[in-house]
């Protein structure tokens, strides 16, 4: 499987928000993917930072990536600049949490 960026983030649709039942790209957490040689960078955020479950769901992430790209190094960091807000959420995120226009 080819290591590409649009392939790490449809792995990551398998990592669900366990508060919310969304997966971190929908949530519009994933702000960057970098693929250097044989290695993939994640820069993701959360909701808010103090949620409770960052260390478990940053861990979801990177077991999610060195699951499906076996034998690359896998490097997950939680930025918080910018914010996240909810206008990063998917359409279908949105129409699943009520948000509407």
């Amino acid at each position: 499987m080819d290591i590409t960026s649009d392939a790490v983030r449809s792995c990551l649709e398998n990592v669900i928000d366990p508060e919310l039942g969304i997966n971190v790209v929908d949530l519009g957490l994933i702000y960057n993917i970098v693929i250097k040689e044989n290695k993939i960078s994640v820069d993701m955020t959360l909701t808010t930072p103090g949620c409770p479950l960052a260390g478990m769901i940053a861990g979801s992430v990177e077991q999610e990536v060195r699951q499906t790209f076996e034998g690359v190094d896998v490097e997950v960091s939680l930025v918080w600049d910018p914010p996240w807000t909810p206008d990063l959420l998917s359409s279908e995120a949105k129409e699943q949490l009520g948000y509407t226009r």
